[in-house]
This record gives C-alpha cells, sequence and structure tokens, in this order.
C-alpha cells in the first residue's frame, strides 16, 4: 500500500493564489490534493518536478466545441497547452435544445458565426439529445481528457420555442419569454453554468442571414434571465459590436439592454468580449467606462480579454488568402497543394495573376466574412500587417516586419510579396493576419486590458474559425509573452497563473479547482517554464468528413493531469480520459 496516488517533488509552485512561487512537493489522492509543502510519504506514481513550475490546471471561458464535444474525446489544441476545463455555449451559439427538423438550421448558424465546416458537423454530431439536459446527459456519457463546461445558448433556445418565427425578426411573446426563462432555469438546475447571447453584426448563418437572437429586446433578455432567481450559481455572456446604426451611435443604447439583461438577475455576474477594433479604435475604453460605472452601482460585470491580436492565418492551406477569388487562382484551386504550389511557381502564370482583379469571395453560401472583400481592395494596406509566423511564431512584430515592409525593401508590388511569401515552405506557409487589437503595431493596449481589475483572459474560440484562427494556444502565450519574453510590460508569472486557473474558475462557479490547496481537485501541469514555446501553426485532416483545421503544438508541458490522471505528457496526449462534465451548483 502506498500513502499517494501520486507524488510530484521538487517542483516550483505556482498555486494559483498570486502568493510568490515557491519550492514544494505536492501530493494526491482519489483525484484530489491532499499536501502541499514538504510532503514525506510513498506514491503509486512520483513526478520529478526539478527545474519545473507546478501550477493548476487552466480553465478557459471562450470555446465552441458544442459540437466537437459529441465526437472529439480529445478537444485538441486546448487541451495540449495545460487546460484542463473548457466552457462552451458561447456568443448564443450551440446546438440544444434541438428538434429533428432545426438540426441543419443549427449547424448553419454555427458554420456561419464559428467558421466551422457543416459538413463535419453533419457527419459528426450525434444528436443523442433533445432537451438540454439530455445534451449534457449524451456529452457526459462520452469520456473526454479533459472536463467540458455548458451554457444555455440564445439562438437554439430561440428556435425550439419560437420556431420559423425566431428567424424572421419576430418579437418574443410573454409566452415565449416564459417557456425560455422555464427552459433556461431547467438547464441551470441541471449544472449548466450560465446563458449567452449573441449580437454582434458579424454574426451570420451561413446563408448570410441575421442569428435568431441578434435583435432579441430588453424584454426577452432581462426575462430569460429572471432564470437565475434564487440560485447561488450562474453567470451571463453577451458578445456585442455596439455599432453605429444608420450614423447613430448606439453605443449607449445597447449597452443600456445588457445592463438591463444582467439585472435581470440580480447578484449573478455578465461577461462582455473586449477587443480593440480599427473601425472604432477607441470603443474598448467606452466598454470599460461603463463597465467600471455598472461595478460601482452594485453589478457584477466582467470583460473577457484576448491575450494577443485577434486576427486569422491566411494560407494556400487555410480557409482564406489574398488570391483566393482570383480568376487565374480559382482555376487551379481544385488541385492538390502540391501541384498548385508548381503552377503558381510558373514566371508565365505569376504574371498573369498578378494581372488580374480579384472576383468578390464573400457571400451567401461562403465561410468567407464580408470584411474579406473590403480587404482584398486595399493590398498595400493590408500587407502592412502580414507578417511570417515561422517556426517560432511571433505575435507582436512590427510594421518594419510586414510583408508591405519586405515589398518596399525588394521594390516590389506589395501583392507580389505576399504571392511569394505564400509559396514559401512548399506552400505552407501562413501569414498572420492581425485584426483586432493591433491598431497601433503593439500589444500595449492589450496589457492595459488584461490587466484591468474586471478582466478576465479568455477569447480563445477553442473549437472555432477551425481553418483561420488557433487562439485555444493562448494560455501558453499567456506565460511566454507576458509573464517571460516582452521587454516591457510583464506580468509576475504568479499573477498570470492565477487569472488562467483561479479567476476563470472562480467566476464561472468551479469552486473545486484553480488553486493548489488541500481539498481541490488535482488538476495540474507541471512546466518547463524556461523552455516553454509555441510551435508553427498547422493543418491537420482530422474533423469528420475529411474537414481540415488548424492545430498548433507547445514545447516545454512535462505534463498534465485531470483529477489526478495524467492526460498529457511532453505534448502527447496518453489516451486517459477522466474528463466529464462539470455540473455547476
Amino acid at each position: 500500500m502506498t500513502d499517494f496516488d501520486l507524488l510530484v517533488r521538487g517542483g516550483t509552485l505556482v498555486d494559483g493564489t498570486g502568493s510568490a512561487p515557491r519550492k514544494g512537493d505536492l501530493a494526491v489522492k482519489d483525484g484530489r490534493i491532499v499536501a502541499v509543502g514538504e510532503v514525506r510519504g510513498s506514491a503509486t506514481r512520483t513526478v520529478d518536478a526539478t527545474g519545473a513550475i507546478v501550477t493548476p490546471g487552466f480553465t478557459d471561458l471562450h470555446t465552441h466545441y458544442d459540437g466537437q464535444v459529441s465526437w472529439d474525446p480529445d478537444l485538441m489544441p486546448s487541451s495540449i497547452h495545460g487546460v484542463t476545463s473548457v466552457v462552451m455555449g458561447n456568443c448564443g451559439v450551440g446546438f440544444a435544445p434541438v428538434r429533428v427538423k432545426d438540426r441543419e438550421r443549427l449547424i448553419e448558424l454555427m458554420e456561419g458565426v464559428e467558421d466551422i465546416p457543416g459538413s463535419a458537423l453533419a457527419e459528426g454530431l450525434q444528436w443523442r439529445w433533445e432537451t438540454f439536459p439530455e445534451y449534457m446527459a449524451a456529452i457526459d456519457a462520452f469520456p473526454h481528457a479533459i472536463d467540458v463546461v455548458t451554457q444555455v445558448t440564445h439562438d437554439p433556445l430561440r428556435v425550439y420555442v419560437m420556431g420559423e418565427r425566431a428567424v424572421a425578426g419576430e418579437p418574443a411573446t410573454d409566452a415565449d419569454i416564459e417557456t425560455m426563462r422555464r427552459l433556461t432555469r431547467e438547464a441551470l438546475e441541471a449544472g449548466a453554468a450560465g446563458f449567452s447571447t449573441g449580437r454582434s453584426d458579424n454574426h451570420r448563418s451561413k446563408h448570410g442571414e441575421w442569428t435568431p437572437a441578434a435583435e432579441a429586446g430588453t424584454r426577452e433578455l432581462a426575462g430569460i434571465a429572471r432564470a437565475f432567481d434564487g440560485l447561488s450559481h450562474g453567470v451571463l455572456q453577451a458578445v456585442s459590436d455596439f455599432d453605429m446604426d444608420a450614423g447613430e451611435d448606439r453605443f449607449d443604447p445597447e449597452f443600456d439592454v445588457l445592463e438591463a439583461m444582467a439585472a435581470g438577475a440580480p447578484g449573478h455576474a455578465l461577461s462582455i468580449s473586449l477587443s480593440q477594433r480599427d473601425m472604432a479604435p477607441q470603443q474598448w475604453k467606452r466598454i470599460l467606462t461603463r463597465a467600471e460605472a455598472a461595478v460601482e452601482r452594485g453589478m457584477k460585470v466582467r470583460v473577457q480579454v484576448g491575450a494577443r491580436g485577434i486576427g486569422v492565418m491566411l494560407g494556400l492551406e487555410a480557409t482564406f488568402h489574398p488570391f483566393i477569388g482570383f480568376p487565374s487562382y480559382k482555376a487551379i484551386a481544385h488541385l492538390p497543394l502540391a501541384e498548385r504550389v508548381a503552377q503558381m511557381r510558373d514566371p508565365v502564370f505569376k504574371a498573369r495573376i498578378l494581372a488580374e482583379k480579384t472576383d468578390a469571395v464573400a457571400g451567401d453560401g461562403s465561410p468567407i466574412p464580408p470584411l474579406a472583400d473590403k480587404l482584398l481592395g486595399r493590398i498595400d494596406v493590408v500587407a502592412m500587417r502580414l507578417f511570417r509566423l515561422g517556426e517560432n511564431p511571433r505575435y507582436e512584430p512590427s510594421i518594419e516586419d510586414s510583408i508591405y515592409g519586405e515589398a518596399q525593401q525588394r521594390h516590389v508590388p506589395a501583392l507580389e510579396a505576399v504571392y511569394d511569401a505564400l509559396l514559401e515552405s512548399d506552400g505552407h506557409e501562413l501569414l498572420y493576419f492581425p485584426i483586432f487589437n493591433y491598431t497601433e503595431f503593439s500589444l500595449d493596449n492589450v496589457h492595459t486590458m488584461l490587466t484591468h481589475p474586471l478582466a478576465l483572459p479568455g477569447l480563445s474560440d477553442g473549437g472555432a474559425h477551425v481553418g483561420t484562427v488557433c487562439d485555444a494556444s493562448f494560455s501558453t502565450f499567456m506565460m511566454t509573452h507576458w509573464a517571460r519574453d516582452r521587454a516591457r510590460g510583464r506580468i509576475p508569472l504568479e499573477r498570470v497563473i492565477q487569472m488562467l486557473a483561479a479567476d476563470t474558475s472562480d467566476f464561472i462557479g468551479l469552486r473545486d479547482r484553480g488553486r493548489l490547496a488541500v481539498g481541490q481537485r488535482a488538476d495540474l501541469n507541471v512546466i518547463d517554464f524556461d523552455h516553454l514555446r509555441l510551435t508553427r501553426p498547422r493543418l491537420v485532416h482530422d474533423l469528420p468528413a475529411g474537414g481540415k483545421r488548424l492545430m498548433q503544438d507547445a514545447i516545454g508541458y512535462r505534463a498534465t493531469f485531470v483529477a489526478g490522471q495524467s492526460i498529457c505528457e511532453d505534448g502527447k496526449l496518453t489516451g486517459a480520459r477522466p474528463g466529464r462534465v462539470a455540473r455547476v451548483r
């Protein structure tokens, strides 16, 4: 007989409380931490953590694994970046509750809003549910490497209750609202962590339609929020553009709507997505000002902040690149990558395509956002913010490092420099294009957002935008960039770990994790912090129906444990699947 199931010896404990790192041991029994500090005794397994930091597992507040969770036990890339709990059901899109006749509609919504291939969803989704509690039970019966947390999502809820009226722009009736409130309450009592809604103009279905919840009124949102009455758990989540409407500044009226929703659930927190957008570069400051004012009045409002520029990766294998609408490229787009690259390297082909104009690439049925057509008409401007990621990705490059800067040095048009860059690495090269959070070509504003007292790290979008984005690696980036490598404005490592583990777990209601303390769940990371780094993102074809997605690995994670079981060692999953639905109570 041994004293412990697991003993982690000799590491530097970064315990999630914000306290200074300290040397120590940690012991685990029956999935819980039972001793921290100088530990004596024997263990079934002992891990030598000398030279490494030991941290709590991380909780990612903002993912979109809602469909993937029904067929994929691994939930990569989150599970290989120290994340041990993921929160799904953000931005109002999801797959429950649902009637059989509405399944395709929900797939089209997710495909349009979150750029997840509809063919992969159609083939992969198991649909062993109708109600939300049945959805939770179905995914709980399918073991995963890490825990998943659910939220009720406004779009499927509205479609389930209102049918075609939900997508016809009609307001919800009192009876509709009461039914949505009742179903939300049912899900919360089953352990759902909250309710989310999406109010972004950029969120459309596959066919360009508004999302069902996009124009929901104050009465509807506040009515649904009453589902939280008397509960000790539950949060609200919203994404909004706060944009102009026919020239009218809609910022304050829109924020009023979100505050009214939060007021419908007094004592429960609301989180709002926060980023700097080029078209409204000061808007993020207005959001913080309104959030601060709401908190001063006794409301619980937080902001979810990305760790770096929020953008897309462009490449010949990715969903989008600048030549996708050029006639000559469209003629070869069906060819395998190697054959496309060979054609594009031909000087005659290159001269012809560079003399062409692009056709429109966005529109109904296209995964390309409408913004892309505008950008293609301003290639010089776009090239100023196009960067090679390289083998050791840099997410805070200077304008001199841009493709435009290279074109200036080579004395060639920006479009030609982009063309040449896409052909590097035999066509596997990815170009990083930060759209949000990079207006001034630095992450100084992100630093201000991240260090704000109302901030929560998030917006990884794990499971979404699979052919353009791979921000589920944000936890690794938080440690390498913000706690170690940035020349100015570093955030102490103990604070970064507190943000990734304790702050996020506390917010969503997971009180049993997030700290290295006796009695806490043994969700742990052992990390070679000095050598931790991200690798170049890559395309993998592992989605159902042959779908592809971006994957990004990390070097430096010695081990990740979920409830005391090793799920990842040296960056590779072990096959252990202790993860279940974490029901919040």
